[in-house]
């Protein structure tokens, strides 16, 4: 079958640029066509792609990827339209060759140019290559491209992930309702990764109909890629990681990177060399350095762990504009500066984006008001070791996060946002390590259906409620797995290798999407 995908950003790092990469490897496994849109600059780099499409000489040309032989017969072909110089994208960050802006910081005559590239290259593919079925990622403006580009001659689903919705089409309905609604009104099915998400959506269009044709399709886990390690080769993966950068970075003689969203491989290698699971107990943060992703809350949590477990160490993966926030308040709390640490709680937001209005943290500054006494001596003198015992790594790529994965202990979602699904949740199950989430959204399904795969005591530390408590909650559930016996830790890992094996392969996604595009609705599962 010729399936045709509209994604428009990249394919890798994280969230739907994974989901479509991993999409499209298991729909070509399972003997399809793919012809997938995206702003992937370097697609040759992803092993299941066979040719590669663009417009940068004025009309469209395809060729093989490197070492993959002939364009003709290709199982899979990526495709990037010319948008210009501007992709408007709902998070602020940072793109190679092109310029990315916020949907809401771009003009209508922007979005208006962005929107009529993309529909002529969809429509010039709708003769090209005759897709049978199609899929549109995200709310805005995926949907309406395919609307538009297709023109009624193919069926297509609608899959809806978080930021879109939330960051740009509630926040701004005057000017992205309209598309929004546009894209779903022919769609066969609108595909969510949870209830939460399905119900954010139908309150947010307000159209009763959309509550038939939504059926949940949460992104898949790499089950091959993502699994427990050998003891040995897990330890050994820090410092072999860090080797293959410090490799990567010589061999590019590059200078050192000064941005928050850049990935600098030397820096990344001198980080993970200071990793050690042979002796430490490694637990990872993974995500955009936003301050809605609440790593904040786990930073103030992490002498509360120490003091406990002085042989933790955590790992904070990902990249963006909130490192800087990141930063200054693990050294204000390392040397006993509460005053700066409250100072950067009432900031917010604005030390990420300089020009937002102040959003207080509020959930950090209660705590961090409530400290006194021995407690507050305590922490402060657990906090000594934060630069030691804190790790920013910087970007990982999603391959080198598989190899990491297996030799932490446990992995915190802290987010304070709705989050569409635990996506990094369930890959870190797949690998035998407890995911400790915020208890709301999707984050907290996934919760819930790991829950009752492990045993129970286990099942109390996998989620935590994200309100004035929750620094002293997520610190309480981390001690508490940290400290476990040896055979309740194996028997969780145990159920949590195989609910994620069970419940969220890649190959079952991809059924699923091929079934929500040709509206078999009856197949799939409703939120």
């Amino acid at each position: 079958m010729r399936i045709l995908i509209f994604h428009g950003y990249l394919l890798g790092g994280t969230g739907s640029n994974v989901y479509n990469a991993r999409l499209a490897e298991a729909l070509v496994g399972l003997g399809h066509e793919v012809h997938l849109l995206s702003q992937e600059r370097h697609p040759e780099e992803h092993r299941f792609i066979d040719a590669i499409g663009d417009w940068d000489s004025g009309a469209l040309r395809v060729r093989p990827a490197a070492g993959r032989g002939a364009a003709e017969g290709a199982r899979c072909t990526v495709y990037r339209p010319d948008i210009g110089g501007l992709l408007p994208v709902y998070v602020a960050d940072r793109y190679e060759g092109i310029e990315a802006r916020t949907f809401a910081d771009c003009t209508e005559e922007e979005v208006s140019s962005y929107l009529d590239a993309n529909v002529r290259a969809v429509h010039e593919l709708l003769g090209r290559v005759r897709p049978q079925l199609a899929l549109a990622n995200h709310l805005v403006m995926g949907p309406v491209i395919l609307a538009r580009g297709l023109a009624g001659e193919v069926p297509y689903a609608v899959k809806v992930h978080g930021s879109a919705l939330e960051y740009t089409v509630k926040r701004d309905p005057d000017r992205f309702l309209a598309p929004a609604r546009e894209g779903l009104a022919e769609a066969q099915a609108i595909l969510v990764g949870s209830h939460h998400t399905a119900q954010s959506l139908w309150d947010a269009l307000g159209d009763e109909e959309l509550v038939q044709r939504t059926r949940l399709g949460p992104p898949g886990v790499d089950v091959a890629r993502f699994a427990p390690r050998e003891r040995e080769i897990a330890e050994g993966a820090p410092r072999a990681l860090a080797a293959r950068l410090r490799r990567s970075a010589a061999a590019q003689r590059t200078e050192p990177v000064a941005s928050a969203f850049a990935r600098d491989e030397l820096a990344a290698a001198e980080a993970l060399e200071r990793l050690h699971p042979g002796e430490d107990a490694l637990v990872a943060f993974v995500g955009k350095l936003i301050v809605s992703k609440g790593v904040d809350l786990l930073i103030a949590a992490w002498p509360l762990v120490l003091e406990r477990a002085p042989h933790a160490r955590l790992a904070v993966i990902g990249f963006g504009a909130y490192r800087a926030g990141i930063e200054r308040m693990t050294a204000a709390l390392a040397v006993g500066d509460l005053d700066q640490a409250r100072e950067i709680a009432l900031a917010g937001r604005s030390l990420e984006d300089p020009e937002a209005a102040p959003r207080p943290l509020r959930h950090l500054l209660a705590f961090l008001d409530s400290l006194g006494g021995e407690e507050r001596e305590r922490y402060l003198a657990a906090a000594r070791e934060l630069p030691e015992r804190v790790v920013l790594t910087g970007r990982l790529e999603h391959d080198e996060l598989a190899d990491l994965l297996p030799a932490c202990e446990a992995l915190v979602v802290p987010s304070t946002f709705p989050e569409a699904f635990g996506m990094v949740a369930a890959e870190a199950a797949a690998c035998g390590v407890l995911p400790v989430s915020a208890a709301h959204s999707g984050l907290a399904e996934v919760s819930d259906v790991l829950a009752r795969q492990v045993p129970g005591q286990a099942a109390r530390w996998l989620s935590f409620p994200v309100d004035d408590g929750a620094v002293r909650a997520l610190a309480s559930r981390l001690c508490g797995w940290l400290g476990a016996d040896p055979e309740l830790r194996s028997r969780t890992r145990a159920g949590l290798v195989a609910t994620a094996r069970e419940r969220w392969s890649w190959q079952g996604v991809a059924r699923g999407v091929i079934a929500a595009a040709g509206g078999e609705l009856e197949q799939l599962q409703k939120p």
